[in-house]
């Protein structure tokens, strides 16, 4: 299939940590950004605030569900498990390296540490599970849930292990307990206002691409890079993450469906000014984004014609389409490292 034209959508939809990242904002790019994005990092600026503190979105937020803050972490054993849980989500690449093949971590996603209404929250997520997923047509519980994030969104068919981590491993009773921990007192088998990301109506103009290269350059391009790869510190550890090639999520990723990312963009980005593009906007980035080239997907076993009607059937995505003259979905060279100098 030969679509050069990009392919219509139907018609139907802590106070010191925003102030370092509005810092890098306004700097916005060269030397000065990387030297004051690697302070912040070490600092723990690029932490995400902690449930309670001030931002833009306090009065429609109170409303939510809070997670307990930081302070409330208790002591002994069970915290420490929290702990680490916590440092793996928010530096998944650095604390669970051996079962992860790009750059990105947990957080990357589920903003504020897992925190965030509508970046998927994990206080929300642990509330439902184990479930039935439709993506491998079984009951699933968390553990599976984590699997299929270190499967897909972290690529760890590029880890240094050649997959996710085994099961019953001590990465995913971490991060389940640091999970467990931020749905304190959330009422289980709920569906919670702020789960998940937002679901956007389709707009008369579908999605295009093209137009989605000029939002990128105007809103995304100063963290992320004119060439989608990313902003790295002077050490070589990613402050802002690749959005395609080889050290973003692969193409069975649910970020890499067009759709899920644009609910995603609209909510939360551009990072600290929620809501500041229109529903437009944020369907063109996203399918923009999502017709770059990625990782493959590992479920491929046939050809990518064979994958998309058995694995993307029914989804706004260009995995399998011909797209400027070049089939999407062959997947990227597998990265020599991890980091990028």
């Amino acid at each position: 299939m030969d679509d050069d034209a990009p392919p219509p959508a139907p018609q139907d939809r802590p106070a010191k940590g925003r102030f370092a990242r509005d810092v890098i904002y306004a700097v916005g790019g060269g030397f000065a950004l990387f030297a004051i994005a690697a302070y912040a990092f070490d600092a723990g600026w690029l932490r995400d605030r902690k449930a309670g503190e001030a931002d833009g979105d306090d009065k429609v937020n109170a409303a939510l569900f809070q997670p307990p803050p930081d302070s409330a972490i208790p002591d002994g054993p069970e915290g420490d498990a929290i702990r680490r849980g916590q440092a793996i989500f928010m530096n998944t690449s650095a604390n669970a390296s051996d079962f992860v093949g790009n750059n990105l971590s947990c957080s990357n996603c589920h903003l504020d540490g897992g925190r965030r209404p509508n970046s998927a929250p994990m206080w929300a997520a642990w509330t439902v599970y184990p479930k039935y997923r439709s993506k491998n047509k079984q009951i699933n519980t968390m553990e599976d849930r984590v699997k299929g994030c270190f499967t897909y969104s972290m690529n760890a068919q590029h880890s240094p292990t050649g997959g996710p981590p085994p099961a019953g491993d001590d990465v995913y009773k971490d991060l389940q307990i640091y999970m467990h921990w931020l749905a304190s007192g959330a009422p289980t088998g709920e569906d919670l206002e702020g789960a998940g990301y937002p679901e956007l109506e389709k707009t008369a103009a579908g999605y295009d691409p093209a137009r989605g290269r000029q939002v990128y350059a105007a809103n995304c391009a100063t963290c992320h890079g004119a060439d989608g790869q990313g902003q790295y510190d002077l050490n070589g550890r990613p402050v802002f993450p690749a959005l395609w090639g080889p050290r973003s999520y692969n193409w069975g990723a649910g970020m890499a469906r067009v759709n899920t990312a644009a609910g995603f963009i609209k909510a939360n980005m551009p990072l600290g000014q929620t809501d500041r593009l229109t529903d437009q906007q944020a369907w063109d980035v996203a399918a923009f984004i999502n017709s770059q080239e990625r990782p493959k997907d590992p479920r491929q076993t046939g050809t990518v014609q064979e994958t998309a009607q058995k694995n993307h059937g029914g989804e706004e995505t260009f995995y399998g389409r011909t797209y400027q003259g070049r089939l999407i979905g062959v997947g990227t060279p597998e990265p020599t490292s991890r980091a990028r100098p």
